[in-house]
């Protein structure tokens, strides 16, 4: 198969970003960007120096390393036509684990114009309730007191731009490419807050040298497993440690806020405007709170693939009518988008057998989705009095999921939470539904308030442990 080679001498390219995060999703979506974008000899100062802090990127680390940081992305039309991207705007890669100093020496570096972020919804260290930054996580305490020996993202970019001031290298620009409402205010918020509480002087510099832009970011990217590897590389004939596989649908927009200058990447796609509202609001509310309205109850029918779950006519319509009725009296088109076209494709990109996307990937850090992808419109949906059957379903699903760990098929499985509570835990394992509703994902709604959604979601917790969830759902939809 033909393999588009990257149009650029790779020693030509100097690093202008560094990012933090390596993961499938950042190198199928920024990554895939920049490396159209360095074809431009005048692009060519916009090369991603790469950082990961966590003992467990060990393994990407090394086999990126042992490759010369190029890696193959494969395109997976909705056609079913592949294409295979070779991508070298991978410049540098450096393990914080490993070499610490490396890491805030870079941040530091006059070269550096630009910091983006892949950390995760649960990375922000938010307090589900209040929104409001955790100081009194153990790790950020120790951060706060050890700031030259950092472990978590905000050590290291505190010390950072610490070291910026002192060397006089100028401003720069913090992108979250993470999936929340608002992501810069909500860096913007996470970060300074970390930092007045560390250090009042570097907290002034910041209000003056650093911006955070909004940025909306689309593009389904699966978990890559060792068969895929396999696939993928038989598919390229390259043999690649560390490949990638994609939707061909891919989008970013970004508010243009940026203090020490910018990539052009207008040139290849990436949308510039003054806000991104509309898009984050679009994105957020129909297609993450549609995954994860297909992901629990999918799961509970033994579902493990999406674009299989998309063959249930039950679960398309389930999604359709929640799309349709539920949230789109929420949902403003943004400007030269047609919402009707929109959510056909977004159909048509959970069906794509291309891509098979894996149904645990949507369950996993439920915890972090909840709070950003379901909530906001819950609340306007209990204010507006509106039907809330679909989305008591969903919380009941949710619970069974979590609580019993069984799908309708008798088939065992593990749960991934990183940012449970011990009294999530606790209210998981009551036996009391209600008890549930207290979890610390839905703490910005009183849902027991709500005397509807109470007799639905009580009503689907019964049904869904005694009939099952493919009978329950039948009886909604």
């Amino acid at each position: 198969m033909d393999i588009q080679a990257f149009q650029y001498d790779s020693k030509n390219i100097k690093s202008g970003i560094l990012h933090i995060g390596v993961g499938n999703f950042h190198r199928a979506h920024q990554q895939f960007y920049t490396n159209e974008l360095l074809k431009h000899e005048d692009q060519q100062n916009w090369g991603i120096c790469g950082v990961c802090l966590l003992p467990s990127d060990e393994k990407i680390v090394n086999n990126l390393r042992s490759q010369n940081l190029d890696y193959t992305l494969t395109i997976c039309g909705r056609d079913g036509k592949d294409e295979i991207h070779k991508i070298g705007s991978l410049t540098e890669l450096i393990w914080g684990v490993e070499d610490p100093k490396a890491v805030v020496d870079k941040i530091a570096d006059s070269s550096i114009k630009i910091i983006t972020l892949t950390i995760t919804e649960g990375g922000y260290n938010l307090d589900k309730e209040t929104n409001e930054f955790n100081l009194n996580d153990e790790k950020i305490k120790y951060d706060l007191e050890n700031p030259n020996n950092p472990t978590t993202v905000f050590g290291f970019i505190a010390e950072g731009l610490r070291k910026r001031k002192a060397d006089g290298t100028g401003s720069i620009t913090i992108l979250s490419c993470d999936n929340l409402q608002h992501n810069g205010n909500t860096a913007k918020r996470s970060f300074t807050t970390f930092i007045e509480a560390q250090d009042k002087n570097l907290a002034e510099w910041v209000k003056e040298n650093v911006t955070f832009p909004n940025s909306m970011v689309d593009r389904i990217t699966p978990a890559t497993t060792p068969e895929d590897v396999v696939r993928l590389n038989k598919k390229s004939g390259i043999d690649d440690k560390a490949p990638v596989y994609c939707e061909d649908f891919t989008q970013w927009v970004i508010e243009d806020n940026f203090i020490a200058g910018r990539p052009s990447w207008e040139k290849v796609g990436v949308e510039f405007t003054q806000d991104v509202t509309a898009f984050e609001n679009m994105k957020l509310s129909l297609l993450n709170a549609s995954h994860t309205l297909l992901s629990y109850p999918s799961f509970l029918k033994g579902y493990r693939q999406v674009d299989e779950a998309m063959e249930d006519k039950s679960i398309v319509k389930f999604i359709r009518d929640f799309m349709d009725t539920d949230i789109t009296p929420y949902v403003p088109a943004p400007e030269n988008t047609d919402l009707e076209k929109y959510k056909q494709t977004l159909i048509e990109r959970f069906a794509n057998h291309s891509v098979s996307d894996q149904v645990s990937r949507l369950c996993f850090d439920g915890i972090s989705k909840f709070p950003v992808y379901i909530m906001p419109n819950l609340a306007k949906m209990i204010d507006d009095d509106k039907y809330l059957t679909r989305v008591a379903f969903l919380f009941a699903s949710y619970r069974q999921y979590l609580k019993y760990k069984v799908d309708d098929k008798g088939h065992s499985y593990d749960v991934a939470e990183p940012w449970m509570t011990e009294n999530d835990e606790k209210f998981i394992s009551s036996d009391n539904a209600l008890d549930f509703l207290g979890l610390s994902a839905f703490k910005s709604v009183d849902l027991k308030e709500s005397g509807s959604f109470i007799q639905l979601y009580e009503r689907f917790v019964s049904e869904i442990k005694n009939q099952g969830t493919t009978q329950v759902l039948e009886s909604i939809i």
